[in-house]
């Protein structure tokens, strides 16, 4: 009983697309490339290969799908490091937007809610999210209104650059609120990202050492905050 071919598994990590370089490529003809972008037209495979051999280049498959296969003739080493630095910079001209999450307690003083606050503005300022998240412990959570007050207390500070995107809600026992950077603030990120790509590329080019990006601030966790205190309040 012949068992076919395996059913497609989507959950299945799938091999990797190899390129064909040099004795790889198995068919009998190729249309060639050279290494200036001239077309050679169709040749046998091993006249291709020899073309290349003798330019100390490599025949690289650049397109399996045609008819016959596209090869061009070149460094192979190069083109590699090439095509991984194309895929950097592309990963560095996209805007990632992370969600920071920072933690309250109800009895969060106003000086530390004001730090946050001012935190906050900065990773909203960077094209971050920002979820705050009060959290309630023992019989805390019988007064909600507290928690609420402290997000009233916050968000209308930070109005003028960030929208709220999910509204204060409770989350088992700790209640939370998510707030979005404006499309005018996404607007200058991505413009402050293409200016430092810019500024990234001429220091490597000049052999300069390259520009460092602001760090952003790291919150302490109010979360832990007297915990043998929470059990009896």
């Amino acid at each position: 009983m012949s068992m076919g071919r395996p059913r497609f598994d989507p959950r299945q990590p799938q091999r990797q697309f190899q390129i064909r370089v040099n004795h790889r490529i198995r068919v009998p003809e190729v249309r060639v490339i050279d290494a200036n972008g001239e077309m050679l037209g169709v040749l046998a495979t091993h006249e291709a290969l020899r073309r290349a051999q003798e330019q100390g280049l490599d025949l690289v498959e650049v397109n399996p799908k045609a008819e016959p296969p596209v090869c061009k003739i070149l460094d192979f080493g190069k083109y590699k490091y090439e095509e991984k630095k194309k895929a950097g910079e592309a990963k560095r001209k996209q805007t990632v937007v992370e969600i920071k999450e920072i933690k309250l307690r109800p009895k969060t003083d106003d000086h530390d809610i004001a730090f946050k606050t001012k935190a906050a503005r900065r990773f909203l300022e960077a094209g971050h999210k920002v979820k705050f998240t009060v959290r309630f412990r023992g019989r805390e959570i019988t007064h909600p209104e507290k928690a609420q007050e402290q997000l009233q207390i916050i968000i209308p500070q930070l109005e003028d650059i960030a929208n709220v995107e999910t509204r204060a809600m409770m989350e088992a026992r700790a209640m939370s609120v998510l707030v979005a950077p404006k499309p005018a603030i996404m607007q200058k990120v991505a413009q402050m990202k293409a200016q430092r790509e810019k500024d990234r590329q001429q220091a490597e080019k000049e052999g300069r050492e390259l520009p460092s990006e602001e760090s952003l601030p790291e919150i302490e966790d109010d979360d832990d905050d007297d915990d043998d205190d929470d059990a009896d309040e």
